[in-house]
């Protein structure tokens, strides 16, 4: 990109691909504030590497992040030569076989500096490789049991998309994190969008959470038109849930209060929209502030 470009920190790395690419969708992860149990961002990177993606850009973190909270790392090669690895956003696509569509995903930490002029590098992306849709993910603490299926809940303002995928409008209003900003970004620049998002048990905020990954991997399958292959994340998912009921079993406080989610859960249709949108709307209305 020339400076004054609209994107001068976006950088690409294999242009050509982008040029052989059929009305690809984008993807889009970011760990951090909207990756509860690493959800969003584990789906991503599974959709990525199933379909063998090669990075073709990347947006440099330089005015996006702030280097004493998002830290660098040093890294050793083979040879013993230290290197830095700064956080990036990396860009990636890949060609989907029998889809009519082909696969970009854009994945990094959620930018603690300058939202929209980083959203202004997402949407010139996207433009870039003519995404003909854009898909954001991401995942949230709710107050559901490990034990029963994980509820994904879709947003989409575009009438088509939302029919398709069975989808309704976002009614939210309260804090939001980059993802909000994003699709915000993308529905302005003329841009079809659509935000799926994984629930977590608010129990175990700390552990990553495959199963919500695999549900997310799953939603994904059906909105590129294909069959993703989940082994590998549906044994994570099971050895998941056998981990956590045995540490819940050690706490009888604990496993009381799983007891009543459950009873919960299964007095409630596993489709009920309202209860999860209430709980999307109080975990972003209780996260710490952000800019």
């Amino acid at each position: 990109m020339m400076v004054g470009s609209p994107a001068p920190h976006l950088h690409w790395t294999d242009a050509a691909r982008i040029n052989d690419l059929e009305s690809p969708i984008l993807i889009a992860a970011f760990e951090g504030w909207n990756d509860a149990g690493e959800a969003s961002s584990t789906a991503a990177r599974y959709v990525r590497d199933h379909f063998e993606s090669v990075e073709v850009a990347s947006i440099d973190a330089e005015d996006f992040f702030d280097f004493t909270v998002a830290r660098p790392s040093v890294h050793l090669d083979d040879d013993g030569r230290r290197h830095i690895a700064w956080p990036s956003t990396s860009v990636y696509a890949a060609h989907i076989p029998g889809t009519g569509h082909d696969l970009v995903v854009l994945t990094g930490h959620e930018p603690q500096l300058r939202w929209r002029t980083f959203v202004d590098h997402v949407v010139t992306t996207a433009n870039e490789v003519g995404a003909s849709l854009a898909v954001t993910l991401g995942a949230l603490l709710t107050d559901i049991p490990h034990t029963r299926p994980v509820q994904v809940y879709g947003t989409s303002d575009d009438e088509a998309i939302a029919e398709h995928l069975s989808l309704s409008p976002s009614t939210y209003e309260g804090p939001t994190g980059i993802v909000g900003v994003l699709g915000t970004g993308l529905r302005a620049a003329g841009i079809p969008t659509a935000s799926l998002w994984a629930s977590v048990p608010a129990y175990v905020s700390s552990a990553p959470s495959p199963k919500a990954a695999l549900a997310l991997v799953e939603s994904l399958g059906t909105v590129l038109g294909t069959t993703i292959p989940c082994t590998d994340l549906e044994i994570a998912a099971a050895a998941y849930e056998r981990q956590v009921s045995e540490l819940v079993a050690e706490d009888d406080d604990t496993a009381e209060y799983v007891e009543r989610l459950e009873v919960d859960f299964d007095e409630e249709p596993d489709d009920n929209p309202d209860r999860l949108v209430a709980d999307i709307e109080d975990f972003l209305r209780n996260q710490p502030g952000k800019p």
